[in-house]
């Protein structure tokens, strides 16, 4: 949890800023932005097609650049 005080003779918009700050610093809206859908857990089978997969159309993609036809 992120806490600022406002400190002597300080702005309410100097102190807004330096909240905004310590919030985006301390990774607040990163982990808001994580857990706003659950995600079901992939499994191990899954994840290794899904790399297979991948490892293959990056290959079929460098084949046809050296072709010329991507």
């Amino acid at each position: 949890m992120v806490e600022v005080r406002k400190k002597e003779g300080e702005s309410s918009s100097a102190l807004l800023f330096r909240f905004s700050k310590k919030v985006k610093r301390g990774g607040v809206i990163r982990e808001a932005k994580k857990r706003r859908f659950y995600k079901r857990p992939v499994s191990r089978r899954a994840r290794r097609l899904s790399a297979q997969h991948r490892t293959a159309k990056k290959k079929e993609f460098e084949r046809l650049k050296k072709l010329g036809l991507a």
